[in-house]
């Protein structure tokens, strides 16, 4: 290269440059032979900009594309970074369009966040991008199951059903990211609706509701003091959460069916501290109890045993803390949320049926300073379609419609009165109660024990997989 530049350089000695050519100009046509050169030696630097003009002898024209071709293999080397202009190789027209060709820069994408806001908006799939959801609390089972634990065809059957956990991993995932906004923010004197609404707003959000695909799972409870389950606020409600209430947050996720079904309560004076204490450590001897092949009269007399242990103080009287002794855990199946099994709390339940592999089963349990019963109390607010809803006629047609919206919004899912207010469902009271005397629909009213009295609730739900029980709800706060 250095020996074609000598012989360039004698060519053009005796080229007369033309007058009108500005002085700048012709110092920077000599010295593209050395850029051209210069670069063409050193291909492998990056970032170098390169300057061409046009010339007015063969040699010049000869140093130029020299020029070109160095800036060709740095362009190539370079393409993922920038593009560099293309120098003409002869005229002041090239080099014109060369320099008006400007590097283009590559617009950085808007990336999802990774983090959730406040309130809850993002959906979790943003925030989990490779679909993958995390998984809860793995157990491993004891006694004569020990051996599931390393078993190649458990695991097999394991990686069978990977898409069915992965649909309740993500339904609990949400779970987890409302219930911490929740709990961060619900305070006195707000209104059950709003409490209700923040919650559900947010579930909708995050698992991306989507009509019978993924939502809500069931209404969202918040029981307040004595009553224990099933109220949530219809429109109009007024009630107003205090400082000395107790309430029991109950709600539900639920991806293609796969329901996620945990409770806590919520108090803010500290004097209900034990009853909430025994309420969490009563659902974690159940938890622990739980396996495959375990009877369901086992579990209840270990959640029992927790209860006996218990009392608590208030205003200077001491109560005994009681499991509420006709309510119960329960297994769960797709768009089923009460399946077939019913999970005690009590013991000398006398049930000797026992969970099986694969079975979904909410351990949730419940107890209170009263007498340990509840009773149906006060409006009613859920509903649900009977999985065996008799085949009858439905006559009015008030009904008939509502059915079909029923249908169509919620399958076998829970619903309450709110949510029949959000599809656009009117003076639908008549049709509903009809629906319900004919059996095709359940009608769930609150569950109360004695009035001045305190109830309590923890739930979680886990899944009996072919080599460990995992807690599915489990999250940092419970």
């Amino acid at each position: 290269m250095a020996i074609e530049e000598e012989s360039l350089a004698k060519g053009v000695e005796n080229v007369k440059i033309s007058e009108d050519t500005p002085v700048e100009q012709k110092q920077e046509e000599t010295g593209t032979n050395d850029t051209g050169s210069t670069s063409a030696a050193k291909k492998k630097k990056k970032n170098k900009k390169k300057k061409a003009s046009s010339g007015t002898t063969n040699g010049n024209e000869e140093g130029v594309t020299d020029g070109v071709e160095g800036a060709e293999d740095e362009t190539k080397e370079d393409n993922d970074e920038q593009e560099e202009s293309a120098p003409a190789t002869a005229g002041g027209e090239g080099a014109s369009e060369g320099a008006a060709k400007k590097k283009k820069k590559k617009k950085n994408k808007k990336k999802s966040p990774k983090t959730q806001t406040e309130p809850p908006t993002v959906p979790v799939s943003k925030l989990f991008s490779n679909g993958v959801f995390p998984e809860g609390e793995n157990h491993e089972y004891r006694d004569d199951n020990t051996w599931r634990t390393t078993s190649e065809e458990k695991r097999a059957a394991e990686r069978d059903a990977y898409d069915d956990y992965n649909d309740m991993r993500k339904a609990a995932e949400v779970h987890r990211q409302v219930r911490a906004y929740a709990r961060k923010t619900i305070k006195p004197g707000m209104s059950m609706i709003d409490i209700c609404e923040t919650i559900e707003n947010g579930t909708r959000s995050l698992v991306e509701e989507n009509g019978l695909e993924a939502g809500i799972g069931f209404p969202t409870g918040c029981s307040l003091n004595h009553c224990a389950a099933h109220y949530t606020p219809n429109a109009g409600d007024k009630t107003v959460l205090s400082y000395d209430d107790v309430m029991k947050i109950d709600f539900g996720v639920h991806v293609k069916g796969r329901i996620i079904d945990s409770a806590f309560t919520m108090h803010f004076n500290p004097k209900y501290d034990k009853l909430i204490e025994a309420a969490k450590e009563a659902t974690y001897a159940g938890i622990n109890e739980a396996g495959i092949d375990v009877r369901l009269c086992d579990i209840g007399a270990a959640v029992h045993e927790v209860y006996d242990s218990y009392e608590i103080e208030l205003d200077g009287k001491t109560y005994d803390i009681k499991p509420i002794r006709n309510l119960n855990g329960h297994t769960i199946e797709p768009y089923h949320i009460h399946a077939g099994k019913s999970v005690p709390i009590v013991r000398d339940s006398g049930d000797e049926t026992k969970l099986e592999e694969g079975e979904q089963v909410a351990i949730e349990t419940f107890c209170s300073t009263g007498r340990g019963y509840v009773i149906e109390d006060g409006e009613c607010s859920h509903y649900a379609k009977a999985h065996d809803a008799p085949h009858v006629p439905i006559r009015v047609p008030r009904a008939k419609s509502l059915l079909a919206s029923i249908n169509r919004h919620f399958g076998t899912l829970p619903f309450c009165r709110r949510y029949l207010d959000r599809v656009g469902e009117e003076k639908y009271l008549l049709g509903l109660r009809n629906l319900v005397s004919s059996g095709v629909v359940t009608a769930y009213p609150p569950l109360c024990d004695t009035r001045g009295s305190y109830t309590a609730q923890l739930e979680h739900t886990i899944l009996l997989k072919p080599t460990c029980k995992e807690i599915l709800s489990k999250g940092d706060d419970y």
